[in-house]
């Protein structure tokens, strides 16, 4: 399949008319190939190149939107100037001055934080009993990534997290690719996006993401609004890319539309 299908293209060619126009990119693994260290993460240069271009058009609003905390994702995603952010899963949003908007930051209550030690303790111990997984510090979360683990150890780890983690009072897991993310804010993709809608006062939105946490953004999608799937597995999105290689193509297809 090539990177633009036909029904694609006649959706990106009604975004030429359309008042305010939101683009909302995940970054790892949409933005950015997935790696196996998070810190090595970079945008491709040409999704880059292409997403600054977009945020230095009138009427057209960048954001991103990601499961990394904010201090992470500005560090890897250098993103433009102009450009909303919204991390740790829609619990943190920022906004340039100019959107007039409140930002959200984390700030943990007493029993969040006895929750984030006490899920820090369970998948450091787990994560030393099984060779190839890795852990992610984040300030309201610990990551348990597996990428780097055989099959069937990550599947152990999963699986021993997912129960050991079980019935720990304000704390979530979240399930991505080849990762298990246990949170104490209560937070998804499809309330940051809807926090973004709003600040940019978009009249159409277009989203694109890879992960299971970015259904709920997709679900949170409206009629006449543009959903992309990067990569495989069940999606809410109307429309599909292989992987992260075919979105500056689908950027630069944008960009025409929103400059004529």
């Amino acid at each position: 399949m090539g990177p633009i299908t036909p029904d694609l293209a006649d959706a990106i060619e009604s975004l030429v008319d359309t008042p305010i126009l939101l683009i909302a990119l995940d970054f790892d693994g949409t933005l950015a190939p997935l790696v196996n260290r998070p810190e090595d993460a970079r945008p491709l240069p040409a999704a880059s190149e292409a997403l600054a271009k977009l945020a230095a058009l009138e009427n057209t609003v960048t954001a991103l939107i990601s499961g990394r905390d904010l201090a992470s994702l500005r560090a890897v995603g250098k993103p433009p100037e102009r450009t909303l952010l919204v991390g740790s899963h829609g619990t943190e949003r920022w906004a340039p001055e100019i959107f007039g908007a409140e930002d959200e930051h984390i700030d943990l209550s007493g029993s969040q934080t006895v929750a984030l030690a006490k899920a820090t303790g369970i998948l450091e111990a787990i994560s030393a009993a099984n060779p190839g997984t890795t852990l992610e510090y984040k300030p309201a979360s610990i990551v348990l990534h597996v990428r780097q683990a055989a099959p069937e150890v990550a599947t152990a780890a999963l699986r021993a997290a997912h129960e050991q983690l079980d019935g720990i009072e304000n704390l979530q897991a979240l399930d991505g690719k080849a990762v298990l993310e246990a949170s104490v804010l209560v937070g998804t993709k499809g309330d940051g996006l809807n926090w973004l809608r709003e600040v940019a006062d978009a009249s159409t939105v277009f989203f694109a993401g890879d992960d299971v946490t970015d259904e709920d953004a997709f679900a949170a999608l409206r009629p006449g609004d543009i959903g992309v799937k990067i990569g495989s597995g069940k999606s809410r999105a109307q429309f599909r890319l292989n992987g992260p290689g075919e979105l500056p193509a689908l950027l630069e297809s944008i960009l025409d539309m929103r400059s004529l």
